[in-house]
């Protein structure tokens, strides 16, 4: 990755029956790594009941959300709602530089998915391959976050 400027970010994420996407235009990029230094992975949380509420009230208070161009969460099965955006996304930014981060798991499926949508100037990496405490780590970990806190919504 190395210190190569992008001009957006997006992140996709999964997280059990819910799957989600943030779109971050580079001049807010600083501003999401302050305000995620709260966040950690929900699974290495120790109280996760607890972790969840305290990242809840940190969501609204800096109303971290406002911070992102586009953002979705939803169930799993409405997947192709997801992927029919990131396309959008993508085609709308194709000449621009993209940096996008998915679930280790559905790598594969994107990395075919966005050579069909034509994402020349995409850098596509794993979500397992961030470098732990890069910028794209910390903006990572509010995707997680944020998911974990809709799924705990629904139950």
């Amino acid at each position: 990755m190395g210190k190569k400027q992008f001009d957006y970010y997006l992140f996709i994420d999964y997280s059990e029956n819910y799957i989600g996407y943030l779109v971050l235009d580079k001049c807010n990029l600083g501003d999401c790594v302050n305000v995620s230094s709260r966040f950690r992975h929900y699974k290495n949380a120790r109280n996760k009941k607890l972790y969840l509420k305290n990242a809840k009230k940190t969501f609204n208070k800096k109303e971290i959300l406002d911070l992102f161009l586009k953002k979705k969460v939803r169930e799993v099965i409405q997947t192709p709602e997801i992927f029919a955006d990131v396309a959008e996304i993508l085609k709308k930014y194709k000449d621009f530089r993209i940096f996008v981060s998915v679930d280790d798991r559905q790598y594969k499926n994107f990395e075919k998915f966005v050579k069909i949508v034509d994402g020349e100037n995409a850098l596509i990496v794993k979500e397992g391959k961030l470098k732990k405490g890069s910028r794209e780590y910390k903006v990572n970990l509010i995707l997680d976050t944020w998911l974990n806190i809709e799924r705990t919504k629904s139950k």
